[in-house]
């Protein structure tokens, strides 16, 4: 007998009380189904004519999607017909289907943890992970098809971050960015139809917040500098600190890094360890009396200057990241007791060893050289960072207003 396949509506619903759109193969009157992983709701499937009727927002894409599976199982039936395979629905679904690329979202999530893993990109892994975790705990279920992923869902994850998990604005646009650069790889691998991409002009948007950063100033970095009732494991924070502040905010990975080898010629030469970029700087004569602090330390010239990776693995990327990321935070902690000695009342962070250089630079420095400082691959990326350091023109122009 003659073999076939039709849209339709399973009537078994899920958690959510929606139904789940496939395609039913009949052979010998026995079927079987194939979901295309998307659900609607019960009211929003005609029967009759078998579509998805318009009372669903994404009527249009879904009946797209449905037509194109629909066509493909036919087109595979039918070369199976021609080979004369006699197979049971079962089989002919094998057959149409185990060849296809049917990765769920949370098996190319994996795939991309994995690659950052691989590539050694740690951080990215950490933060990945934990935005991916989350969505695992939204889905309550690992089995999540990209087709799922409309505009309705993201909006509902979106919501449950916000009000069940008090995640900030800034944290919710990053699990968006990583959602959308699965989906785009989804696409790629033609896993899922471009019709259904949920991220645009009039669907999701993904705008970032805008974000206050705040610098120390001049008179703030020398209170700092001029403290005398520091305890040595608070000194050394200092010396970190300002280390990373003389050479334009390095950030404290790149510090840490920093080996006796790389400084020669009186300037510091080194790779940075986000992009790989070679930057050599001039020492200023603030990290000099810095560096004599740990001559006596030096074991050999490719010793770190710093101790917090002295007893690390250099072979383990694991090992050098977890070591970082402890005195990071240890450093961090150590900071809030060096800002209420200096009677700061800003928040010192090591990142804020950063934004204070940008502050005090403010729009007194070119923004290619400022680009060229802050290891910034474009310099859009710069001029954007530098914004929030820049007044002058602003409270000049509210001067002329109101002084009268």
């Amino acid at each position: 007998m003659s073999s076939n396949a039709k849209i339709v509506l399973r009537k078994k619903s899920n958690k959510e009380g929606l139904y789940p759109l496939a395609i039913r193969i009949t052979k010998n009157r026995k079927s079987t189904y194939q979901y295309i992983g998307h659900y609607i709701e019960l009211e929003d499937w005609d029967e009759k004519n078998i579509r998805v009727k318009k009372s669903n927002s994404n009527f249009d894409n879904l009946n797209s999607l449905l037509s194109q599976k629909l066509s493909e199982a036919n087109k595979a039936l039918i070369m199976l017909q021609s080979d004369n395979k006699d197979a049971s629905a079962n089989q002919i679904k094998k057959e149409i289907y185990s060849s296809g690329n049917s990765s769920t979202f949370f098996e190319l999530a994996q795939e991309h943890l994995d690659d950052l893993e691989s590539s050694e990109k740690l951080n990215r892994l950490s933060t990945d992970k934990a935005w991916v975790s989350f969505i695992i705990r939204f889905n309550k279920t690992k089995q999540l098809s990209f087709q799922e992923i409309d505009e309705r869902y993201l909006k509902k994850l979106m919501l449950n971050l916000k009000v069940k998990h008090s995640l900030s604005e800034t944290s919710i646009m990053n699990i968006l960015v990583l959602i959308r650069l699965l989906f785009n790889r989804a696409i790629k691998h033609k896993i899922v139809s471009r019709e259904l991409y949920p991220f645009g002009t009039d669907k999701i948007r993904i705008r970032f917040p805008e974000t206050s950063k705040v610098g120390l100033n001049i008179l703030e970095i020398q209170r700092i500098e001029n403290l005398t009732n520091l305890c040595p494991i608070e000194t050394h924070t200092r010396n970190v600190w300002l280390y990373s502040f003389n050479f334009a905010g390095m950030r404290v990975s790149d510090v840490l890094r920093t080996r006796w080898s790389d400084i020669y010629d009186n300037r510091l030469h080194y790779r940075m360890h986000k992009n790989a970029k070679l930057l050599s700087l001039k020492i200023p004569e603030k990290v000099l009396k810095i560096l004599d602090q740990y001559r006596e330390d030096k074991r050999s010239d490719d010793d770190y200057v710093f101790p917090e990776l002295k007893k690390a693995d250099p072979e383990n990327a694991k090992d050098l990241y977890n070591k970082r990321k402890t005195a990071t935070k240890r450093f961090n902690d150590n900071l809030k007791s060096i800002s209420k000695k200096a009677k700061i009342n800003k928040k010192i962070t090591m990142h804020i060893a950063r934004h204070s250089f940008g502050n005090i630079a403010g729009d007194a420095i070119h923004p290619l050289m400022l680009q060229k400082l802050y290891r910034h691959s474009d310099l859009k990326t710069t001029l954007n960072y530098q914004a929030n350091f820049i007044h002058k023109e602003a409270d000049d122009a509210l001067d002329s207003v109101i002084n009268f």
